[in-house]
């Protein structure tokens, strides 16, 4: 059984979870043979105040994509 950890960026919507949640499902069940009630997949989100790359906090860069668009 795959235990799938997912960390991202607060603010997204249940409906893209729920989009990726199947989209990782299927590719689990496909890439292992599983059935997919083996597929476990936990959601951290991080606000973008914690999290920094090459010295700067996320939340002092640029303002993110809209939710639903593409980061």
């Amino acid at each position: 059984m795959p235990n799938i950890t997912v960390e991202i960026f607060e603010g997204r919507t249940l409906d893209q979870r729920r989009q990726f949640v199947e989209g990782v499902t299927e590719a689990a069940v496909k890439a292992f043979g599983i059935d997919p009630e083996g597929v476990r997949i936990t959601f951290f989100e991080i606000g973008r105040q914690d999290l920094a790359r090459g010295g700067r906090l996320f939340s002092d860069k640029a303002a993110p994509a809209p939710t639903g668009e593409k980061p």
